[in-house]
């Protein structure tokens, strides 16, 4: 029985740690024993990220970290995988003599042949051709934590100018309904009580497999499944909001009142050379919809400042809109260069001290308007799931107002001790400008 010692570090985005434990279940099932010691490890997997420079200059570094292992531990291939993996294989295997293989995000499920392909005696290995379209339909989940990410599709067809990601991770690609109800219902039935839905576009979901909009029936078939406490939605491009979607999450109960849907701009001229399909109307009438429809929605969204030809008036203008919608949750990116995309081409380049002043701006504004809605949830009890201890006494949790590692968390207060996972009543009897202060209702 093979009893090689592999690690996988994950970079990136939720959409990462999903491959990550695809790769972890076929490993395991191919008799590779995981580890997070990498000093033991005999094959590290860096499933990287690529998005933008940030990230980049992350993943870069951490290759460079991990290639200590071949002198210092026992690592004796080291693999890379995800966004930057993809973007720069070909450079990576001939700048980084560390490096014994690359495969491509659609190419998960080739972690093994490359790995049988190593130790061979073969070297250098590139698997980026071929995308595995259905790659998706059979997910070995190897954790079961109260909530838990669940991957609808791969892909996306919008190509917004300054995004890399439909080159990175090819077209639009639906997972079967059924599939995604049976992880759903697996994952529930090993103790998940909430399934966040994620892709590069959940909006689209189902456009490709069956002609039409799929995901408020998505929702519909998910809320039937008994023990899971909450399906939440993220990465909702606006373009395609459905009224049937809209009633969906209106009607089921278990689809939490809580959309997150990036917007990245208002301004019309900025929209189109962003090359989105919306416009500032729209945007606006849209959330009045969702607001009017759905009593009690937290609405997150997120911006890009600094996009070339983005004037001070531009600017203006998606500033006193992020003053009067008063989104409830909000993040702002400076906008990133990236190679192999229109808009690294475009004039009118913002220079990067006006994207950092800029995006600061909005961030002290979105600060003030946080800490105002939260003052006007003091004396309200929410359902709230425990998340951590934070000391005697007082525990961490978050309710259905907030996504984990990104939004705000409860602090808690509880003369009896609580259970990670617990769902609990909490009353707010206080706030600080992105937290909520509370203690348990006995």
């Amino acid at each position: 029985m093979n009893e090689k010692k592999v690690s996988i570090v994950t970079l990136g985005c939720s959409k990462n740690e999903i491959d990550s434990e695809l790769m972890m279940g076929i490993l395991k099932k191919n008799n590779y024993k995981m580890t997070n010691s990498l000093e033991e490890s005999e094959i590290i997997i860096i499933n990287t990220c690529g998005f933008i420079e940030a990230a980049k200059e992350e993943s870069i570094e951490t290759i460079w970290e991990m290639t200590r292992y071949k002198k210092e531990g026992s690592c004796k291939y080291i693999i890379l995988a995800g966004c930057l993996a993809e973007r720069y294989s070909k450079e990576l295997l001939e700048e980084i003599d560390d490096i014994d293989g690359v495969i491509g995000t659609g190419n998960i499920k080739d972690i093994i042949k490359i790995i049988y392909e190593l130790e061979k005696g073969n070297n250098k290995l590139k698997i980026t051709e071929n995308i595995n379209e259905n790659y998706l339909e059979e997910i070995n989940r190897q954790s079961f934590r109260t909530t838990e990410y669940v991957k609808i599709s791969e892909g996306c067809n919008n190509h917004c100018t300054y995004c890399i990601i439909p080159e990175l991770r090819g077209k639009h690609r639906s997972r079967k309904m059924e599939d995604v109800i049976n992880e759903a219902k697996y994952l529930v039935k090993n103790g998940v009580k909430e399934i966040i839905l994620i892709g590069q576009n959940t909006t689209d979901y189902g456009i490709d497999l069956y002609g039409e909009y799929k995901l408020n029936e998505l929702l519909d078939n998910l809320n039937t499944i008994e023990g899971l406490k909450w399906i939440r939605l993220l990465y909702l491009y606006p373009d395609n909001i459905t009224s049937k979607l809209i009633l969906s999450i209106k009607n089921n109960d278990k689809v939490v009142k809580y959309l997150d849907i990036p917007l990245q701009h208002v301004n019309n001229q900025i929209l189109k050379k962003m090359n989105r399909q919306i416009s500032k109307e729209d945007i606006e009438n849209l959330i009045s919809i969702l607001r009017k429809e759905i009593p009690g929605i937290i609405l997150r969204t997120t911006f890009i400042v600094g996009f070339p030809g983005e004037d001070d008036s531009s600017f203006d203008e998606l500033y006193e809109f992020v003053e009067s919608a008063k989104f409830d949750r909000l993040g702002v990116f400076t906008y990133s260069r990236e190679e192999g995309t229109p808009a690294n081409n475009f004039n009118n380049q913002v220079d990067e001290a006006v994207k950092e002043y800029r995006r600061n701006r909005i961030m002290e504004l979105q600060q003030g308007i946080s800490y105002y809605l939260n003052k006007g949830k003091v004396g309200n009890t929410y359902e709230t799931v425990i998340e951590n201890i934070y000391e005697d006494g007082i525990y961490i949790g978050r309710s259905y107002m907030d996504s984990p590692d990104i939004d705000g968390i409860l602090y808690i207060r509880s003369k009896k001790p609580l259970e990670i996972g617990q769902f609990v009543n909490v009353l707010v009897t206080d706030c600080l400008e992105y937290d909520l202060i509370g203690e348990i209702i006995e």
